[in-house]
């Protein structure tokens, strides 16, 4: 009974040190190009609102994190949108080129920092918020150790006015952004649409205080890029560890937590595969969430990784074992697709579903869902090598020293290229 018993949970507000404040205006105060990277702190704080205000105030531009994104409302003229790996040309552009960058309750991890090559000017300095000071000194950055929503409100205190041809120029590469995601979102992909097109048409079908939720594959790094986020709430993307499988699960909770919101759930055929029977859980509690399943016969981030590396992508799509072997992406035997059904799995586990084969038959599918009362599964195949590009980013994965492949020794060349721009912040802190 104590265990289960209510409590009301007051959060503790800290603020950092008051000469910590000052130290930190004093570098917001001498920035020519200033940039704050929003993490999932903002929203565990309830900060979105004091961050809006502030930046409003100061014309410093907002990159996100997949935990940060929904700080600011899309369609913001400052909002820069993902950073990092999976970031935007907009928001990556102008990382590259920040004199300050203020992290707010950002952990600064390797998709982040692009595996430590985002900030490139040579002078760089970082502002770390964080309760954990663990990670406010990372980047070897000034640490305010507190509360993001009352150190935002702090920091607001001190006057400070981003030049107005930073903004202006900031505001121009948000403009160029959005019309990269309409191209992407509108692509006309054939004989299959692109995995672009299929976010794009979930993304103008939901609603302004609509969910999507993700987790493993291709799919969170598009949607970090592409989603159009509305409402602070309204993106629920676990990329810790790209839990294949999170995704229904995830759904259920986030529509037991919000029920008045549509939940969208996007997922791929092999995270589908992990853990589709939560559906029946769905089906039994009569808990309605609209899956739309991204079907590309296979491990396509995988393949897509290794064929970074240099290497063929062993093993990667749902194919029958042809002369002894499970054939390399693209080349050598290929066994026949596997006759895998997943719209008919789904309607095993008593969901309604079906099948479409274009994104007109998607969008006329997702009002059907809509008007739906029970559990919906979409299932849509896509061309799995027609990818979202990278916009000039990096991630440290190594690939093999010594390689017989042109290929590999060629990526192995890319990967030391990579890191020799990669920084070791080992200065003393701020």
């Amino acid at each position: 009974d104590d265990f289960l018993a209510r409590r009301t949970w007051h959060i503790e507000r800290r603020l950092p040190d008051a000469a910590a404040i000052a130290r930190a205006a004093e570098l917001i105060g001498a920035a020519k190009r200033p940039l704050i990277v929003a993490g999932g702190g903002v929203l565990y704080s309830g900060a979105t609102e004091a961050l809006r205000t502030w930046v409003d105030a100061t014309g410093i531009p907002v990159a996100e994190t997949q935990a940060g994104k929904g700080a600011l409302p899309f369609d913001h003229p400052l909002a820069l949108g993902a950073i990092g790996v999976t970031g935007t040309a907009a928001a990556n552009h102008v990382a590259r080129e920040a004199d300050l960058v203020i992290g707010i309750g950002t952990r600064w991890t390797d998709f982040t920092t692009a595996s430590k090559t985002a900030f490139q000017d040579r002078g760089v300095r970082f502002i770390n918020v964080n309760v954990a000071e663990f990670d406010a000194y990372k980047q070897s950055g000034l640490a305010l150790v507190g509360d993001a929503r009352a150190t935002v409100g702090a920091l607001a205190g001190w006057s400070y006015a981003a030049p107005s041809s930073y903004r202006e120029k900031v505001e121009r590469l948000v403009r160029d952004w959005s019309a990269e995601v309409e191209r992407l979102y509108s692509l006309g992909h054939a004989p299959l649409p692109a995995q672009s097109e299929v976010i794009g048409t979930v993304n103008e079908a939901a609603g302004a205080r609509d969910v999507v939720v993700c987790a493993a594959g291709s799919l969170p790094g598009d949607l970090h890029k592409l989603w159009r986020t509305r409402d602070a709430k309204g993106y629920h993307v676990e990329y810790g560890f790209s839990t294949m499988g999170y995704e229904i699960a995830g759904g259920l909770g986030v529509k037991m937590a919000a029920p008045d919101r549509e939940v969208y759930v996007l997922v791929g055929d092999g995270s589908y595969l992990m853990l589709a029977q939560e559906l029946v859980t769905a089906v039994q509690e009569g808990i309605k969430i609209i899956v739309v399943v991204v079907d590309n016969h296979g491990y396509a981030s995988i393949g897509s990784l290794s064929r970074s590396l240099g290497s063929q992508g062993f093993g990667t799509h749902y194919r029958y074992r042809k002369a002894g072997s499970l054939g390399l992406d693209g080349e050598g035997p290929q066994g026949d697709t596997l006759p895998i059904d997943l719209a008919a799995n789904a309607a095993s586990l008593g969901a309604v579903s079906e099948r479409v084969r274009t994104i007109a038959e998607l969008r006329a599918a997702l009002a059907r869902a809509k008007r739906a009362v029970s559990p919906y599964v979409i299932t849509i195949e896509t061309d799995r090598y027609e990818s979202v590009p990278d916009y000039g980013s990096w991630w440290e994965v190594a690939p093999a020293e010594v390689s017989g492949l042109a290929e590999v020794r060629a990526a192995r060349e890319r990967y030391e290229t990579g890191r020799k721009r990669a920084r070791r912040e080992l200065r003393p802190p701020e």
